[in-house]
Parts: structure tokens; C-alpha cells; sequence
């Protein structure tokens, strides 16, 4: 045994100073930690970001062994399921933007004869104030923020798509077929239409 300048033995072979055993098991941790996740894919990304990874990874790979033809067909596997990754996301967006649409559509449809009932008591005045009269404007208000909007205009050209012709009579007044008259409102949900408007059409003479 050998005794240093503190009087403090240390056996043979053996360092001087000893590594604190709680810095050497961080420093292992933090290794293993490091070395794990240069081989692991983005934790916190979803599976396009991770192919983006894995393809970046295999692009490298090839650029250092370009006559590798295992790197080669890699890639494309990569890139061929990046591209079936990107389709299928998309087109899981619209079926939801459709499904959506549908569900609005389907609520405004069952509204409708509501609205009927409110149009036919406010043409006989018995919406001209009070309470009822203010439910009746909330609820259409409410509805026109899912893009409902009425077809009861007069005077605009007949347009077969909107509009559903009861009664036709001619008229000298008018150069082309025109509603002269709504006999039931009609109601769109933004473009797309709900119920055509059963109108009155005036023609031109023959």
C-alpha cells in the first residue's frame, strides 16, 4: 500500500479520484437515451412525418452507397407509401367534410315544415309581436348560420332548378318566362337546394 500526500491509501492500479457512482449511471442513462433515439423515428410526429424520416434516412443511405440496390428499392417502398398515406388522409378529410354536410342537410330538411308553419302564421299576423314572433326570427337567424337561405323572390326568370311551376298564364308584360307569384317557399343550404319554390309563371304571349 501506498499512502498519498493526505495520508489516504490507495490499492495498486487504481486511479487517484473515483467517479461519483450517481454521475456515472446519469452519464450511461443519458447514452443510452442518445443512441436510442438516433435510431427511433420522431416520437411526437404522425406516420407521414415518421416516413418522412425514414425516407430522408434511406436518401442518405443511397447517396453513400449508390450502387445499392436494397437502399434503392427502399426508397421507392417509402415513397409509395408516403404517396398511399397523403391519398388516404385526404380522402378521409372530405368523406368527414361530407359526412358533415350531409348532417346539416339532413337537420334543415326536418325543419322544413316547421318553417311552413311559421311562414303560414306570420301571413296571417299572428306573428306580428310578442313572444312567438321573437322565437320565429332566432330560430330562422340560427338556421341562416347554417347556410339556409329562402328561394321567394318575384320578378327573376324562371329557373327550373330552383323554382317548381304550378300555374303558367301569359302575360304582354313580360319578354320571358318570369315568377310573377311564390305559392310555397322555397329554401338552399348554401348551393345546394332543399325544396324548390312552387311558384306562378308568367309567359309571354304567343
Amino acid at each position: 500500500m501506498a499512502a498519498n500526500g493526505n495520508g489516504n491509501q490507495n490499492p495498486a492500479g487504481q486511479p487517484e479520484e473515483n467517479e461519483d457512482p450517481q454521475s456515472q449511471q446519469a452519464g450511461s442513462s443519458a447514452a443510452d437515451a442518445q443512441s436510442a433515439a438516433e435510431g427511433a423515428p420522431p416520437a411526437d410526429g404522425d406516420a407521414l412525418s415518421q416516413a418522412e424520416e425514414i425516407l430522408n434516412s434511406a436518401g442518405s443511405g443511397a447517396k453513400d452507397d449508390a450502387g445499392s440496390a436494397e437502399a434503392f428499392e427502399l426508397r421507392n417502398d417509402l415513397l409509395r407509401l408516403q404517396a398511399e398515406y397523403v391519398n388516404y388522409r385526404k380522402r378521409v378529410e372530405r368523406d368527414r367534410d361530407v359526412a358533415r354536410e350531409m348532417a346539416v342537410v339532413g337537420m334543415l330538411n326536418s325543419l322544413l315544415p316547421v318553417l311552413d308553419d311559421i311562414e303560414a302564421a306570420r301571413q296571417h299576423g299572428d306573428l306580428a309581436e310578442g313572444p312567438f314572433a321573437s322565437i320565429a326570427v332566432k330560430l330562422e337567424n340560427t338556421l341562416k348560420g347554417y347556410g339556409m337561405s329562402r328561394i321567394d323572390e318575384t320578378g327573376v326568370a324562371f329557373d327550373p332548378n330552383v323554382h317548381e311551376a304550378l300555374i303558367q298564364q301569359q302575360s304582354p308584360d313580360v319578354q320571358s318566362d318570369t315568377v310573377t307569384q311564390i305559392l310555397r317557399t322555397g329554401y338552399k343550404a348554401n348551393d345546394r337546394v332543399l325544396r324548390a319554390a312552387q311558384v306562378i309563371v308568367s309567359v309571354p304571349e304567343q
